[in-house]
């Protein structure tokens, strides 16, 4: 699936399911509160926090896929076209960023 076929899927859900999309400060806010989870989840199960019991059968993938619909949501009530945004993106990065990371002494 490409990003254009996932608006168009979510476009599809909104309209079937969701009655209509909330406003933009709504699923900015969402979009936060999905990232904090993901941001739970990753600190607790990779980093230096112990995971509680109650957090140890949450599912990263969801919590993912939570993030990438609400961001879908977003491009699709601003009117981006998310696929062309991305490609645009990645034919910058692979000329700006080229060899950036392989000069990178950290990273070695």
């Amino acid at each position: 699936m490409n990003l254009k076929n996932a608006q168009l899927d979510v476009d599809t859900w909104i309209k079937e399911h969701g009655v209509r999309y909330f406003n933009e400060l709504t699923n900015m806010a969402q979009l936060t509160e999905e990232v904090g989870e993901v941001a739970r989840i990753i600190a607790r199960r990779y980093g230096e926090q112990s995971e509680k019991e109650s957090d140890k059968n949450k599912d990263l993938g969801e919590e993912l896929a939570d993030v990438v619909f609400v961001v879908l949501c977003l491009a699709n009530q601003t009117g981006i076209d998310l696929q062309a945004a991305f490609d645009q993106k990645m034919d910058l990065k692979s000329i700006r960023d080229k060899d950036r990371h392989k000069n990178n002494d950290k990273l070695k």
